[in-house]
């Protein structure tokens, strides 16, 4: 028997056949090596829908492995002696394969990249670490765009993009005459509602997919979320024909509705492609081109398609290039000193608010929930509580089928919590409860008014609003875009800001917003 030359780790977010670690791939000589690990569902705590996501995906994808006869050292959940972790499981298994080195793309987690190299290093491996090519840049091209600049904002980055891979441009302008159409995609359903939304793309779960659920529900029968609709795209098939009914179906209107909340509908009018995307079952390349061709075909208007890939030709990207480029000490980023604990109904959705019930109901039912539920609901009400941004990243990471740390953590606690300081966004994105009325009926059915800042009936998004600003009104008085909410804090006369005070420390003491019999 010839001796193991490379050993190529594959981890559950890289489920890509022409991925780079693949390259000079001899199934004489190499071979593929894969883990389901107990460690990354608990490192934190992870929802059963995100478990099942990565595992049934990881699945199928070693299915696809063996149908192109590439040899495969495959360690499932519940194989025995399977040893918890990705390095405790490399570890043992390169002492047994013996292989000459190791072989990977980049990986998407700094924590897993780290636990790899010092396995590597402790069985004096060597360890390739390929370019990942499955985004339009690298991270060596981010840091060059990044490097001189006081501040990074996504809008230059985003252009620099569409001209280098010649995306909705004619000769060196923008395709329409301009950049950015987020202006014409900020529409709410109005009274009427959304209307006959398209069904979501949804898939039968075949035996493996079942078998996957059930070992789930038993060896994680304590964490959140719930499995009864489970119906993600788990194949490299099932995520192309999610991507041809995004684009038939749901783009000509995803830009005009994608601020719009509607209750009780988790999917409206967005590609619900994220998960696909981040474990590399799609790739951005032929995201964009779809998208892009349906523009130039008339089947889109400009706006949507425009507003759909600077979320994957920009967004995704610069996302990305500041996670690398900042880590690890953009982990433990804290620039505004939030120290309160995590609610404990954020893993349960029991709580009177009726927006944050509804977005926290979806997310533990289906491990989704659109980006402005993200960003302007349920993380907007932890940033102007005060949530320690830690905590915040650990329950995004955990609950969300979509959640690779490369895309959640920046996403998380700096656009989102504001806790880089600026690194991500050039101010602390905050509304009041009239921002979540206006963008959706939530308020009409909710026991708390947006209007009110304090008394028994205030919305606590209101009441927290004003509380953050005068909380940090020293810092976010130097910032020009915000200086404006500051000056209208200040107008507030010493007894309302008093009552103010007195309804946010009853809302951190868990006295308001918990759900009552």
């Amino acid at each position: 028997m010839a001796k193991l030359r490379s050993l190529i780790v594959v981890l559950g977010d890289q489920l890509d056949l022409d991925a780079s670690g693949f390259d000079g791939f001899d199934a004489a000589l190499d071979a593929v090596w894969m883990v389901e690990a107990a460690e990354e569902s608990t490192h934190v705590w992870s929802s059963k829908p995100r478990t099942v996501m990565f595992l049934a995906a990881m699945r199928h994808f070693a299915l696809a492995l063996q149908g192109l006869g590439r040899p495969l050292h495959y360690t499932r959940l519940d194989a025995p002696g399977n040893a918890g972790s990705v390095a405790a499981q490399l570890r043992a298994d390169s002492m047994r394969l013996k292989p000459t080195r190791l072989v990977m793309t980049a990986p998407g987690d700094w924590r897993v990249l780290e636990a790899i190299k010092t396995v590597a290093a402790a069985n004096k491996l060597p360890l390739e670490i390929r370019e990942d090519r499955h985004f339009f840049s690298s991270v060596r091209e981010f840091a060059a765009h990044a490097k001189g600049r006081k501040s990074l904002r996504l809008e230059y980055f985003y252009r620099e993009q569409r001209k280098r891979h010649q995306v909705l441009m004619q000769d060196d302008e923008p395709v329409g005459g301009q950049w950015n159409f987020d202006a014409d995609n900020r529409e709410a359903f109005g009274a009427a509602g959304p209307g006959s939304v398209p069904a979501r793309a949804s898939f039968e779960r075949d035996a493996l997919t079942r078998e996957v659920i059930a070992l789930v529900n038993q060896r994680f029968a304590d964490h959140p979320g719930r499995l009864d609709s489970f119906a993600w795209p788990v194949t490299r098939g099932q995520a192309l024909q999610s991507l041809r009914a995004f684009i038939k179906e749901r783009l000509p209107l995803f830009g005009r509705y994608q601020d719009a909340m509607w209750p009780g509908d988790a999917w409206l009018y967005h590609s619900h492609l994220s998960a696909a995307l981040n474990l590399k079952l799609l790739n951005p390349r032929e995201v964009v081109a779809a998208a892009e061709a349906a523009y130039h075909d008339g089947r889109a208007p400009l706006a949507s398609v425009e507003g759909f890939i600077r979320q994957i030709l920009g967004w995704r990207e610069y996302v990305r290039g500041v996670y690398w480029t900042q880590m690890p000490a953009y982990l433990v980023r804290n620039a505004l000193g939030a120290q309160e604990d995590l609610p404990a109904w954020f893993w349960t959705g029991a709580t009177d608010m009726a927006c944050l019930r509804d977005a926290l109901a979806q997310t533990l039912e289906h491990g989704y929930a659109n980006h402005i539920q993200r960003l302007m609901v349920t993380g907007l009400y932890a940033l102007m509580l005060g949530v320690d941004p830690k905590q915040v990243h650990a329950w995004y990471l955990a609950v969300y089928v979509d959640a690779v740390e490369w895309v959640e953590l920046p996403n998380t606690l700096g656009m989102s919590q504001y806790a880089d300081g600026g690194v991500m966004g050039s101010k602390p994105y905050i509304a009041t409860g009239k921002y979540i009325q206006r963008m959706s009926p939530h308020c009409k059915g909710c026991r708390y008014d947006p209007a009110q800042r304090s008394g028994d009936s205030a919305c606590p998004f209101t009441t927290l609003y004003w509380d953050f600003l005068m909380r940090h009104e020293g810092a976010l008085a130097r910032n020009p875009r915000m200086a404006l909410q500051v000056k209208n804090a200040a107008r507030l006369t010493a007894a309302q800001k008093q009552a103010v005070n007195e309804r946010a420390a009853a809302i951190r003491r868990s006295e308001v917003g918990v759900a009552h019999e």
